[in-house]
């Protein structure tokens, strides 16, 4: 895509950086849909995690609080969704790095956009990516439960906690594009990015609440409450659990908006301050 197709002359001043982060998210959709072993990684290894565990684990886990009929592969669910927000967030972020090498980041931050257009076009291009790769899955889970894959699950939920359910994956998927923006940006090398999801991202989600409840008390759930993760998933299961007894649990609705949404701000705002500050080769 050339430089050009970012900002228009046709564009007034006030659309223009908006048109260019719309034009960059949507490069981000069709260099997606092109690169199908991308498709697979982000959604065929987190479906694995829940068929495997949810098989492997449903026969003695027991959510606290929660009837005895819940079983391991509805508690597992919202958390493989959170793993595929993640998973699509680390793929979309990558590309920062292949467009370092290729010239192409260059060419965009020379153009007359501002750097905000930039850190929005990347950052939505991957949140979207990352929802619609998530509602895929919710969709197929309860046939694939069906199939016997899994114990069932219930997802008989209103259209409208569908739907605010979805919007919450997005400010989700925002925060964790953001966060995988942050640790691109910097970074000459796909190796080192894999290091890091390795040592952050991955433990930020295995303590997220999303494979076991938080416990009562110890040091391993001061760190997953200290985990800013564990909210965004904890507002998530509140949306999509049909057993009231099993929220008693988990973290209130403030909360979990307050840490959520304080964060995704924050990280978006370093992304911009590190864009504008620190210069790629």
């Amino acid at each position: 895509m050339s430089v050009s197709a970012v900002a228009t002359p046709a564009t007034s001043p006030g659309e223009a950086p908006f048109l260019a982060a719309g034009s960059l998210a949507l490069r981000e959709l069709r260099r997606f849909f092109r690169q199908r072993t991308r498709i697979v990684g982000a959604l065929g290894q987190p479906v694995l995690f829940w068929i495997l565990f949810g098989a492997g684990l449903g026969g003695t886990f027991r959510m606290p609080g929660a009837a005895a009929s819940t079983g391991y592969a509805g508690y597992f669910l919202p958390g493989v969704a959170v793993m595929i927000l993640l998973f699509t967030a680390i793929f979309s972020t990558i590309s920062i790095i292949e467009d370092r090498r290729e010239g192409f980041l260059q060419a965009v931050l020379v153009s007359p956009i501002p750097r905000f257009s930039l850190v929005l076009g990347k950052v939505l291009g991957g949140t979207l990516l990352a929802v619609l790769q998530a509602l895929i899955f919710i969709g197929i889970a309860p046939l694939l439960a069906g199939l016997g894959a899994v114990s069932p699950v219930s997802l008989d939920l209103p259209l409208t906690s569908w739907l605010l359910a979805t919007g919450w994956m997005a400010v989700i998927a925002f925060l964790l594009t953001s966060l995988g923006y942050l640790i691109a940006w910097p970074m000459d090398s796909t190796q080192g990015f894999h290091a890091v999801m390795s040592i952050l991202l991955m433990p930020m989600w295995l303590l997220s609440g999303a494979f076991f409840p938080v416990p009562e008390s110890g040091w391993l759930a001061w760190i997953m409450r200290a985990n800013p993760l564990t909210y965004g998933l904890a507002g998530l299961r509140r949306l999509m659990t049909t057993d009231t007894a099993a929220l008693s649990a988990l973290p209130d609705w403030p909360t979990c908006l307050a840490v959520t949404f304080a964060m995704a701000a924050a990280v978006f705002t370093a992304d911009i301050w590190l864009t504008k500050h620190k210069h790629v080769g």
